[in-house]
């Protein structure tokens, strides 16, 4: 089998990951001729984070992120007090990361592109899809370099302006509000503690200010602020101008600006996420305003739902992800808006975070389905002893059956014996009672 990607994001990355660990050829291709330099996406959620420790990269992205930040709040150039959006909570035995963590999305794509390397996949830059036809075996693409080459499957993750969703002729629902809109870039800033984030606004409208978020790897910072006018200005004198007038003159000296842009709200979700043999993930099957955290997290989220379905290659498996992931998607475009509403409302709630941004509440079971777990939820973690975590024992490009009897073991490969109660107890199980795990993580 082989397998061609569009697109070399997060999503993109973690796909071709999922294929190449599986010993699938796959090719990861992309338009532009430099990787991307910025934050963009800097939130990861904890089931992202569960993603990542089985994909093998949690390790690094730890080492390189940082905990959502303590947030000074400045009104009128007077402190007003500190606020976080979420308060970290310690970990416990099914759920071993429950906080989210910052890290820009080029620093987490350079991490993704080093472990596809591993697998002897690289990113080829400077190259794009401009066509592509299929039959019911295979898919024929044109690339930008002269190149036609055929493939089993073709995924689309080029972004929210993608080709391949665009040429399947697959409509994009949804709005992008014009009267919102933003000024978002990555800069140092002198007089700013690079330990905590920032909130500068004015009196007469608290909720309408500055947000600097402190960067990994640094001494930058995310900037973010409103802009009311039709014109805005990206260079770092216009960023500055920005600082001086809503935290004050003498504030804060921006320096080393990166990278810049405006953003408008864009909230749109596809039609559908498949057509034959070529499917589409990440940003090009739906977008999300930055209210929650939740694009980039639901983009490596299909990607891991997609390629152990892929690798399978039988229909009726293959079928579900359009099932399970669109109807994800829906959920999740409907917490983000729900926030940024809040904040167009000025609704203080706006700065929180709660449960439902984790997304380890993620499930594709059956809603009449009321037990406590079963099939689609996510598998939680446990202790089984000796240091051991049930995780551990999932990592891999494998389906596990776990088997609750502690007086009998298994010849399957990937079978784990449970004996620890509180495994039992996590699981809801009962003495010898099985259990699927599929190879994403969910119960089969």
């Amino acid at each position: 089998m082989n397998v061609l990607i569009a697109g070399a994001g997060p999503t993109g990355l973690t796909l071709g990951i999922e294929l190449a660990r599986r010993g699938i050829a796959v090719r990861v291709i992309d338009k532009a001729t430099g990787f991307f330099n910025g934050s963009r996406g800097d939130g990861l959620q904890p089931r992202t984070l569960e993603v990542f420790e089985d994909l093998g990269v949690l390790d690094q992205v730890l080492a390189q992120s940082l905990p959502i930040p303590l947030m000074k709040i400045f009104i009128s150039g007077q402190r007003f007090g500190e606020r976080r959006m979420a308060d970290p909570v310690d970990p416990t035995p099914d759920i071993p990361y429950p906080n989210a963590r910052m890290l820009g999305q080029s620093r987490t794509e350079q991490i993704l592109r080093d472990k596809l390397a591993e697998y002897g996949v690289s990113v080829e830059l400077n190259t794009a899809i401009t066509g592509f036809t299929q039959t019911a075996k295979d898919v024929t693409a044109e690339l930008s370099t002269g190149e036609t080459l055929t493939v089993d499957y073709l995924v689309g993750a080029d972004g929210g302006k993608s080709f391949v969703r665009k040429h399947l002729g697959i409509a994009f629902e949804g709005t992008t509000d014009e009267s919102i809109r933003t000024l978002l870039g990555d800069v140092a800033a002198d007089g700013l503690d690079h330990e905590f984030g920032y909130w500068f606004a004015s009196q007469d409208n608290p909720m309408a200010g500055i947000a600097m978020t402190p960067l990994s790897g640094g001494d930058q910072f995310q900037f973010g602020a409103p802009l009311d006018g039709d014109d805005a200005d990206t260079s770092l004198e216009g960023l500055q101008a920005l600082v001086d007038k809503y935290a004050g003159p003498g504030t804060a000296k921006l320096r080393d600006l990166t990278w810049s842009t405006v953003w408008r709200p864009n909230v749109r979700l596809a039609a559908k996420f498949r057509v034959g043999r070529v499917f589409i993930a990440g940003d090009a099957a739906h977008v999300h305003p930055p209210t929650g955290g939740q694009g980039l997290n639901t983009g490596v989220q299909d990607a891991y739902n997609l390629g152990w379905k892929l690798a399978d290659g039988r229909e009726e498996v293959l079928a579900t992800y359009e099932t399970e992931r669109r109807t994800n998607a829906e959920r999740v475009l409907g917490i983000s808006e729900d926030l940024m509403q809040k904040h167009v409302d000025g609704d203080e709630s706006a700065l929180e975070r709660g449960e439902n941004t984790r997304q380890l509440d993620v499930s594709y079971r059956d809603p009449s389905d009321t037990r406590p777990l079963t099939s689609g939820d996510r598998a939680p973690d446990a202790p089984l002893g000796n240091n051991v975590r049930l995780f551990e024992l999932l990592r891999g490009p494998h389906e596990t059956l776990l088997r609750f009897s502690p007086t009998t073991s298994s010849t399957r490969p990937h079978a784990v014996d449970i004996t620890s109660p509180e495994a039992f107890a996590i699981y809801h199980a009962q003495p010898g009672d099985e259990i699927l795990i599929r190879p994403d993580g969910y119960l089969a």
